[in-house]
């Protein structure tokens, strides 16, 4: 995450020619790169049918460049943007500061929307209007080998305990396997493993008074058990990211990945790409002293406060998460629906056998905390996993100076 306070006069300036340019058309998005610009790009292109006199402008950014041109774009009350896609962990600055329009003024909203991913388009979270609608319904899963499982007599994990006990079964067993595979890089990539397990655990980031708990007894737990998990990791896990771990799976080199996305799951049964094709089990992460706590990854969409085409914005927004255009979507290019009734459709679970437990993940899933400092708190927390993970300090050390740290962070 690119600093906040480092946007720079140059964004500020290419920004206002952007902004020059955009008012010719009906309809400014500010969107993603990838597949999530593949998306828009596929909606506009149905949506025109039925609007063909409608100038629609569709930009297609990197994700630090979104962030930075929609934060000058909305401080400044530009009018550039009609609809901005936004990561969950922007919500709470975007909606606080009064930079997207209230949905609901309106009315309120309708559809089946799965109630977690909803819940955090609300401010205050849950409890509030919504301030936008949910457009990629992300959430981590957890997965397992069916086949390696069947040979050693193990059923499905009904714990975290469980699932140490299948991992150093597997890889005292079978040495070509690791018991389990994980991203142990520092930062996001470690903090986005570990969460669900520190949420089963009973822990809890920050509490309802604003204050930092990562290293209570029940924080401290759930790291020793993510440290122990490490001993059937492969070598060199703490430098692992996403490529480590699909290349793990579809390799058939490791039993259990804690941390799967939706994104990841069809490569496993493409049988170009893959060694376990139909092996896997992607589920829901189990439960601890809580139960199953995925963590949520949802992409938002929200109508700007000072957006010159509200009208437009609404309708269009409306469209795009529509249960026929997410399932569309879905079957076309794979994007993780947000809609209940597109998770059991007889079409879309055909083509992802696993959709109806993503749509269990989805349901339990857990947002990270609705704070402004968000980035700064997941940093701190994932230097200092990482130096639990390489044994410079232990489980209780490690959470301790993190949550001083932290503490300082938030009052600032």
């Amino acid at each position: 995450m690119l600093s906040r306070s480092a946007l720079s006069l140059a964004l500020t300036a290419s920004l206002t020619l952007g902004a020059a340019g955009a008012n010719a058309a009906d309809l400014v998005i500010a969107g993603r790169d990838g597949i999530y610009g593949q998306a828009l790009d596929a909606t506009v292109a149905r949506y025109k049918e039925a609007h063909p006199d409608m100038d629609i402008e569709l930009l297609k950014l990197p994700y630090g460049s979104l962030y930075e041109k929609l934060v000058i774009s909305l401080r400044e009350k530009s009018g550039a943007y009609d609809l901005v896609l936004l990561d969950d962990t922007w919500a709470t600055e975007f909606m606080s500061n009064g930079w997207l329009a209230n949905l609901e003024e309106q009315g309120k909203i309708t559809g089946d929307f799965i109630a977690a991913t909803l819940d955090i388009s609300r401010y205050p979270v849950a409890q509030g209007p919504a301030y936008s609608l949910p457009v990629v319904g992300n959430v981590a899963m957890f997965a397992y080998n069916q086949a390696l499982f069947d040979q050693y007599g193990l059923s499905k994990p009904a714990n975290w305990d469980a699932v140490k006990v299948a991992a150093k079964t597997i890889s005292a067993k079978n040495p070509d396997t690791s018991g389990v595979v994980f991203r142990g890089q520092k930062g996001n990539p470690i903090v986005t493993g570990f969460l669900p397990l520190f949420w089963a655990h009973g822990g809890v980031i920050v509490d309802d008074a604003g204050k930092p708990q990562v290293n209570s007894a029940q924080g401290v737990q759930a790291l020793e058990s993510f440290l122990e998990l490490k001993q059937y990791a492969p070598k060199g896990i703490e430098v692992y990211n996403s490529t480590e771990v699909r290349d793990a799976i579809q390799q058939r080199k490791t039993a259990i990945a804690i941390e799967v996305w939706p994104s990841w799951a069809p490569s496993m049964d493409d049988p170009s790409q893959s060694k376990v094709v139909q092996e896997m089990q992607v589920i829901a992460a189990p439960g601890q002293v809580n139960g199953s706590s995925p963590m949520l990854g949802i992409w938002q969409m929200g109508v700007t406060a000072d957006a010159k085409h509200d009208k437009n914005a609404r309708d269009f927004l409306n469209y795009l998460t529509s249960a026929e255009n997410q399932k569309t979507l879905a079957l076309e290019l794979g994007l993780p629906p947000t809609r209940r009734s597109v998770y059991t459709d007889k079409d879309v679970v055909a083509k992802y056998r696993w959709y109806p437990n993503q749509l269990e993940a989805l349901e339990h899933g857990k947002a990270r905390p609705r704070i402004k400092q968000w980035n700064e708190v997941e940093s701190i927390l994932g230097d200092y996993l990482q130096l639990a993970m390489i044994g410079q300090m232990d489980a209780r050390t490690a959470l301790d100076q993190a949550n001083r740290k932290i503490d300082r962070a938030l009052k600032r």
